[in-house]
């Protein structure tokens, strides 16, 4: 099928905290709607079937709970209402936005994905009903070609948002295409969480989703095309992921993803927005995901295990358990064993060991967590990289378990710099990269120079050790890695 997303720069409040009547809202959002109705035109005109706008797109951020209410539209939440907003304005009141969009949907014959404000009234009855008599959420709603609404979602892992509230039990959201079967949908920060991301996924066994976000990126495990096609590969889905473009806030990166192949967009250079449209497979069969324990893998991995060692491949070559583990040293085993450091990356305190001339092998561990590099370099460079573990509650804008097994290049030559953000890599790297893992949950990361995305030639399960394999990147190699999501210690 043919897919849209859009990456909008929003036309923003210069004041978000001031309150201002609906008239005005309604002024600055019909802005933005304007360029989503361009954009929705050029799409349908390309073929796209489906376009997904991002998250904050029409309102923009920064509002306080009182400042955002002249924003909100009203939507009602049940699933039993059937409304077409574009033909039926009159149902309800303060509905001009969701009007707007339906339209948009119902003239270019498209399903349209896009992201707003909503107010629902609630009674004091309620015992999660705000002193103010009514929730405020970030929603995501979706329209069929002929501008029904078909569903409506309320963002569950809200990020610092203080003008919206949770709703009180997850949305699990999924609705029909005649082209692609069920697409589910949820917001942002929430592709972090079990709840309702990962629990939508598998209880509808999706094979598509549509992603609003407003994603400040942050580099080497966090950037939005770089997590976007982790998801996408670790759960065997299509992503549509649309973001905001907001160089100077550090937003941008949106893509269409299947498992194999990304379509994307990453610019911190220019501004202005960005139409992606791409035609993708449908994913219908329901292959054995990265995430399940799978032996697909074997042939490959002895295979893998040939060009890294020249001992006879069997398992314990790969992956030895215990005292038999690789030594951190070089294969001589006499030579000085580099030497461990700590180093914080993304906010959490990295255990490191240098990857230090063209080949080798080498293991560090924390706590439960040991991950083990097998590395060749074609052609030393004079750039620093670093072998790192991570086992832990992060705790920095936001809290959750993290495992992670991560190669980055380093900021400098010194050991401090490692764990930076870095955009620009020369090094070109054949590795294997393993750890056993706590979690099946993991995401295999590779970042190449300029924050574009490569391949694993291999990855999945083998033995208890999660694995990522890869002779050559396309570019030079920024990161490789496995970051696991334990989400029961959370």
């Amino acid at each position: 099928y043919v897919a849209a997303v859009y990456e909008h720069e929003s036309i923003l409040s210069p004041n978000p905290a001031a309150l201002v009547d609906r008239q005005s809202a309604l002024e600055l959002m019909g802005r933005n709607l304007d360029i989503y109705e361009q954009q929705a035109v050029a799409a349908a005109r390309q073929g796209a079937q489906i376009i997904v706008f991002p998250e904050d797109g029409i309102h923009g951020f920064n509002f306080t709970r009182s400042s955002i209410y002249s924003y909100l539209d009203f939507v009602p939440h049940s699933q039993s209402v059937k409304w077409n907003p574009c033909r039926e304005p009159y149902l309800f009141n303060d509905t001009e936005v969701l009007q707007r969009l339906s339209c948009i949907a119902l003239k270019n014959k498209i399903f349209l994905v896009a992201n707003l404000g909503t107010k629902q009234p609630c009674e004091h009855t309620d015992p999660h009903c705000p002193s103010d008599g009514r929730y405020q959420f970030n929603t995501n709603v979706a329209f069929n070609d002929d501008g029904m609404l078909v569903a409506t979602y309320r963002k569950h892992n809200l990020y610092f948002e203080y003008a919206f509230d949770t709703p009180p039990e997850p949305d699990y959201k999924v609705f029909d295409t005649p082209f692609a079967g069920k697409f589910g949908m949820f917001t942002c920060f929430d592709i972090l969480f079990f709840e309702p991301a990962v629990n939508l996924i598998r209880q509808y066994n999706l094979k598509q989703i549509v992603y609003p976000t407003a994603w400040m990126n942050q580099l080497p495990l966090l950037s939005a095309v770089e997590f976007q096609q982790a998801f996408a590969t670790a759960f065997n889905i299509n992503i549509l992921a649309a973001n905001i473009h907001h160089p100077t806030l550090g937003m941008t990166g949106s893509g269409i993803y299947t498992p194999v192949k990304s379509f994307i967009y990453h610019n911190m250079e220019s501004y202005g927005g960005k139409l992606i449209v791409a035609e993708i497979p449908v994913i219908t069969t329901d292959y054995k995901t990265n995430l399940e324990i799978n032996e697909r893998f074997g042939e490959n991995l002895h295979h893998s295990c040939k060009t890294l060692t020249s001992t006879p491949p069997n398992d314990q070559v790969c992956f030895k358990e215990g005292q038999e583990t690789p030594s951190r040293g070089s294969e001589q085993g006499n030579e000085q064993l580099p030497p461990l450091f700590y180093a914080e990356m993304m906010y959490d305190n990295f255990t490191f060991v240098p990857v230090w001339g063209e080949k080798g092998e080498l293991q560090v561990c924390a706590n439960t967590l040991c991950c083990y590099l097998s590395y060749r370099q074609a052609v030393l460079t004079d750039e620093l990289y670093a072998l790192g573990v991570f086992d832990g509650l992060h705790t920095v804008h936001g809290t959750y378990y993290v495992q992670a097994c991560a190669l980055v290049k380093c900021g400098g030559l010194s050991f401090s710099t490692c764990g930076e953000e870095v955009t620009d890599a020369t090094a070109l790297i054949d590795f294997q990269l393993w750890g056993n893992m706590s979690t099946p949950y993991i995401f295999p990361l590779l970042l190449t120079s300029g924050i574009t995305l490569d391949y694993a030639d291999h990855m999945g399960w083998k033995n208890n050790y999660y694995f990522i394999s890869k002779n050559r990147t396309s570019s030079g190699l920024l990161t490789a890695a496995l970051y696991g999501r334990w989400y029961e210690k959370d």
